[in-house]
């Protein structure tokens, strides 16, 4: 009797499961290259097109290419005038429910420009869900490492995994994803953060409106 019930809570939760990949997450793409035509933005976008047209999200990018942030200064001050492309960027973080970065692998590292875009917020990463995209010859693990230890710091959370581009190999002379178990890697990570990070961020606001100490989202009540 209580294997037949197991397997009834396990169809229920599956079934739950299914009906949520509609439900319009809110997925926002950071392109970190400055190259035009970069392979990690154009893997970025095809993520975000399974994303909608396979799991129902809504997709934005925010290529940093084409809103170029100023380099962070700490020292300017409430009253000053803020940067178009600040305020752009910013509107864009607070929409999302989840947040995938894309960044070339640059000596083992982040690239200077998806840095420079993540000293810009704290708060506002708190209780959002971050998939990592790396272009690299060498799987960019290091650089993957480095994104999912900024946005801990931040209170985000992280998909246990992250996705490695090569270049030569992934694509075609046209641009075109050519490695089928990239395209599976695509789709995995599209999947996992239309669903995940709804899921994060609906518990994340819950606990906001909630009187529980006990949860790290009290620090950020107001």
């Amino acid at each position: 009797m209580r294997a037949a019930n197991t397997q009834t809570d396990v169809k229920r939760r599956s079934a739950g499961l299914n009906d949520r990949q509609t439900t319009g997450t809110k997925v926002l793409g950071v392109a970190g290259s400055l190259r035009q035509n970069s392979r990690s933005t154009r893997a970025l976008k095809s993520l975000l097109d399974i994303a909608t047209n396979k799991y129902g999200a809504q997709t934005q990018i925010l290529d940093l290419r084409e809103t170029r942030l100023p380099l962070y200064n700490p020292t300017v001050g409430p009253g000053e005038p803020v940067d178009n492309n600040i305020q752009t960027a910013s509107r864009m973080v607070k929409w999302a429910d989840a947040l995938v970065l894309a960044s070339p692998d640059y000596h083992g590292s982040m690239s200077g420009t998806v840095k420079n875009f993540l000293d810009y917020f704290w708060e506002e990463f708190a209780g959002k869900t971050f998939g990592y995209l790396c272009t690299s010859h060498e799987k960019g693990l290091t650089v993957m490492d480095q994104m999912r230890t900024a946005i801990r710091q931040c209170y985000g959370w992280s998909m246990p995994y992250g996705i490695s581009v090569n270049g030569e190999q992934d694509f075609n002379a046209r641009g075109e994803i050519i490695n089928v178990t990239l395209s599976r890697r695509l789709t995995m990570l599209a999947r996992d953060l239309s669903i995940y990070g709804k899921l994060i961020r609906e518990q994340f606001q819950k606990d906001l409106e909630d009187n529980d100490s006990y949860t790290f989202a009290a620090r950020y009540r107001g």
